[in-house]
């Protein structure tokens, strides 16, 4: 098993595509063609993380954050970024990071926080626009179905809680084989026209290489008439934070004691109750005041989140309560979600959790 292979299947449950600008996941130090001989999952790849990793006989640290955040000009041990990435090479230890885009998709972070909390009736907050594009395929009447269940098994045709989504109309089709060519009807040399469906499938656009290959090896033609639009619609399946409904309404305290049971807290810092019940909730794993407003967009009773500050509780205006339950906490179920993801896909492979708790924040109580 070489490392290259279990990024391959990671990058099909969160898609590289889906980062940020801002961040920096992938593999950040060791080479991918090495063969793995276990996987340590954190939150955070710290020095310490990384001796564990030696200890334990793991050269592939599956981390949440990425070490390497920033441009690094010198690499002399100064703070704890350069003393890790410094560790790491020197141990042939590979960190591989898997951030934004993890947050990004349904089944990631946030996904994880609803679970604990039990949410129901999910859909991403602030859904990505950019990310799907159109294929419109001419196809002759009798490959049409052949190639629709091509596409629509190559991850086309997905749009909201819908799938094999399509639409077609007829058209004729006319073209005339130069030297050389093999025309599936017709014969070459000579102008033929041929009845065809013009067929139209979405998807996104991290899936184009599959759909791609998929539609060239159903399709009859040698030469494939297709196009490829971007498109600018928002994508329901992928972007930040999550909205849902508990199972139950709850009072603003009982919720907040909620909070406290799942997610191991100490304490938890919010704006003003406002006596409310709480019904719909969302969240957002990390850093999440971006998402103030559009939490309140869809009629939120609370949003759960982490490093809020001072002035942002004001923006909760009374007409929902903000929960910061700390960046670490939001996120430290993510380790349990990615040895999940990994346990079962690789059932005979070493795949541990850390045992060190990266957290850097603490609480005198």
């Amino acid at each position: 098993m070489t490392i290259s292979e279990i990024i391959a299947y990671l990058e099909t449950i969160a898609p590289p595509s889906l980062q940020e600008s801002y961040d920096n996941a992938g593999l950040i130090t060791g080479n991918a063609s090495w063969e793995c001989k276990g996987v340590l999952i954190c939150l955070d790849s710290t020095a310490e993380v990384i001796r564990e990793a030696m200890d334990t006989g793991c050269n592939l640290i599956v981390a949440h954050h990425p070490i390497v955040f920033g441009g690094l000009k010198k690499i002399n041990g100064k703070n704890y970024v350069e003393k890790a990435v410094i560790l790491a090479i020197k141990n042939d230890i590979a960190i591989y990071a898997i951030h934004t885009n993890l947050d990004n998709v349904i089944a990631g972070v946030n996904g994880k926080m609803s679970d604990l909390l039990s949410l129901k009736n999910r859909s991403v907050l602030s859904p990505k626009a950019g990310i799907l594009q159109k294929l419109i395929v001419y196809v002759p009447v009798d490959h049409k179905e052949q190639l629709k269940n091509a596409l629509f098994a190559a991850g086309a045709g997905n749009i909201g809680k819908y799938s094999e989504c399509s639409f077609e109309s007829d058209g004729r089709g006319t073209f005339k084989g130069g030297d050389g060519s093999s025309p599936f009807v017709g014969e070459t040399g000579t102008r033929h026209i041929e009845t065809e469906v013009r067929l139209e499938v979405i998807f996104p656009s991290y899936a184009a290489r599959s759909v791609l290959a998929a539609m060239k090896k159903a399709h009859p033609y040698e030469e494939v008439a297709y196009d490829l639009v971007n498109l600018a619609n928002e994508y329901q399946d992928t972007g930040s934070g999550l909205v849902g409904e508990l199972e139950e309404p709850l009072s603003e305290t009982a919720f907040l004691g909620l909070l406290k049971e799942k997610f191991g807290l100490q304490v938890v810092r919010h704006s003003p109750l406002s006596g409310k019940q709480v019904n719909k909730v969302a969240v957002c794993g990390g850093a999440g005041s971006f998402l103030i407003s559009n939490a309140l967009g869809v009629g939120a009773d609370v949003f759960v989140t982490a490093d809020m500050k001072y002035h942002e509780f004001f923006d909760a205006d009374g007409r929902l309560v903000i929960c910061d339950i700390g960046h670490f906490e939001s996120e430290q179920f993510t380790v349990d979600l990615l040895y999940g993801i990994l346990r079962e896909k690789f059932i005979s492979f070493a795949v541990l959790k850390t045992k060190v708790k990266t957290n850097p924040v603490n609480y005198f109580v």
